[in-house]
């Protein structure tokens, strides 16, 4: 299914996106990436993909701009002749006590969560055909927040699950889905499994261990892929069990 197909990775430079642009890659896709400030890291994702005989492009694009992200779709489906999969990836980290967010920090955090995640499909929509993805990345504190100061980042992550199940009502009928994959800890420069907060983190979980980048790129993929061709408007936790 995802052999000879299009995607669009959106932060994939990086951690979890890297790690899904490269499993993509490796089950037959051409895959884009984008980046903000991570060129090198980028190219080599871009290298990664390219060895395993894939065609790959990496796009400067802040998914704060909305002219960006619709920018970077268009010029995936130029750079390939077709667009298959979405995924919307790229994210920030917002956290801290109520009384210090700035209504800055909600509109960033909105921007890049929420309306990119939005435009992003709407301009796929006009490329993908019956088959296409649309798959975000949020996270499983979306669903149960179980400790304070993460009360932006959880809210803009909540608005992922509504926007999905719109999409896959909307797109449903021309045969495109629309999930979210909510990871949990996972192992990332973001929030290193042997960082400070990362043993309170591995308490909480069912295995007591962080998720690795390829864990979540593991269920994009079947999503991506023939497996997922009746999953649509629904959120996959991977989060070893935090939610239990």
């Amino acid at each position: 299914m995802i052999e000879g197909r299009a995607a669009l990775v959106t932060g994939g430079s990086r951690g979890i996106g890297a790690a899904v642009a490269r499993r993509l890659a490796g089950e037959g896709a051409d895959v884009a990436v984008t980046y903000v400030d991570s060129a090198d890291d980028a190219e080599k994702v871009v290298a990664d993909i390219t060895a395993l005989g894939r065609r790959a492009v990496a796009i400067r694009s802040d998914s704060a701009d909305p002219d960006d992200v619709t920018a970077a779709v268009e010029r995936t489906a130029r750079e390939f002749g077709r667009l298959d999969i979405l995924v919307s990836n790229a994210g920030i980290f917002p956290n801290g006590p109520l009384a210090e967010i700035t209504a800055a920090d909600i509109d960033r955090t909105l921007a890049i969560h929420v309306r990119a995640v939005l435009l992003g499909a709407r301009a796929a929509a006009r490329h993908l055909g019956d088959g296409g993805r649309i798959i975000a990345v949020g996270s499983n504190l979306a669903t149960r927040v179980a400790h304070g100061g993460t009360t932006l980042y959880s809210a803009s992550k909540s608005a992922l699950i509504g926007l999905t199940r719109g999409l896959a009502r909307e797109l449903g009928p021309r045969g495109i889905t629309a999930n979210v994959v909510d990871p949990g800890s996972t192992d990332t420069d973001m929030n290193p499994a042997g960082g400070a907060h990362a043993g309170a983190q591995r308490e909480l979980t069912a295995l007591g261990r962080f998720n690795h980048p390829e864990d979540v790129a593991a269920a994009v993929a079947y999503l991506a892929g023939e497996g997922g061709r009746n999953i649509t408007g629904t959120s996959i936790l991977v989060d070893a069990g935090a939610n239990a």
